[in-house]
């Protein structure tokens, strides 16, 4: 896994943990780690981030990131996304504040921390493969099944990962979040 990505995601997890957010990283991080190495522009967090979290959050990374205080709180008030950017490398953190759903709470409870060694330790919570996987697939949906970087990251991970995987809770989710059909069709294509 490249270096840049997961340093400056590792910024801002770090600061979630100090502030006691649930989060897990998702998004083609979490694919690279379980399947085929990509390049990104951008790294995906999710996270249980409310107002209170707003003025400390800011504070802990507006030296080192462009951060807009107003996009947050509308992300928090609307359930949807905001994003930060690494004022040396340009990287963005894209960070989505989910409604409340039980798919969510799923993935924040098997959410499984990784161990990185740069110039120090540092870890950080990844959404499991198998959420990985259903998170892309649900992606994959909203977006008019038409991305091909999708589907490859969910090949990518049922392929490297075959033999490992839950497929009992990759069917339950899938048939929860309405994608049984493409989790049925990527499992033929990576067999």
């Amino acid at each position: 896994m490249q270096n840049e990505p997961i340093e400056v995601t590792l910024k801002v997890t770090g600061v979630l943990e100090k502030l006691g957010v649930p989060y897990l990283i998702g998004g083609s991080l979490a694919s690279t780690l379980y399947g085929m190495v990509r390049t990104t522009q951008d790294s995906d967090v999710i996270t249980e981030m409310r107002r209170e979290h707003i003025q400390p959050f800011v504070e802990a990374l507006q030296d080192e990131f462009f951060i807009d205080e107003e996009m947050i709180a509308d992300a928090i008030q609307r359930n949807s996304s905001f994003n930060i950017i690494h004022r040396e490398t340009t990287f963005k953190v894209d960070v989505f504040i989910p409604r409340p759903r039980s798919f969510f709470q799923s993935q924040l409870a098997r959410a499984q921390k990784q161990i990185f060694a740069f110039e120090s330790e540092a870890s950080a919570k990844f959404a499991s493969a198998e959420d990985t996987i259903l998170s892309k697939l649900e992606w994959y949906r909203m977006g008019g099944e038409v991305s091909e970087r999708q589907w490859r990251d969910i090949l990518g991970v049922l392929k490297t990962r075959a033999g490992e995987l839950d497929l009992v809770y990759l069917r339950k989710w899938a048939n929860e979040i309405k994608v049984s059909d493409l989790l049925e069709r990527a499992l033929k294509e990576s067999a």
